[in-house]
């Protein structure tokens, strides 16, 4: 007999990860695929910013530009 869980509030890809490791792991284990994770999020960042950038014609002046600015606000 299958045990059913209640899963509200989790999408399908989420509910799916959580039954594909419902089992023994090791701490090692569970080390690695957090860490695939991360980086697989992480290049998906990447890849959008790099998007973005070009989308909007960002250069190099104008992050050397945000690096000398003043960045505080005036206190009143």
């Amino acid at each position: 007999m299958e045990k059913t869980m209640n899963y509200s509030g989790l999408n399908d890809v989420q509910i799916g990860l959580l039954r594909m490791f419902n089992r023994p792991m090791s701490q090692e284990e569970s080390v690695e695929i957090r860490d695939l994770l991360t980086q697989h999020y992480a290049h998906k960042l990447f890849d959008e910013v790099d998007r973005v950038v070009t989308e909007k014609g960002i250069t190099e002046a104008d992050y050397e530009k945000l690096r000398n600015e003043h960045q505080r606000t005036k206190t009143k």
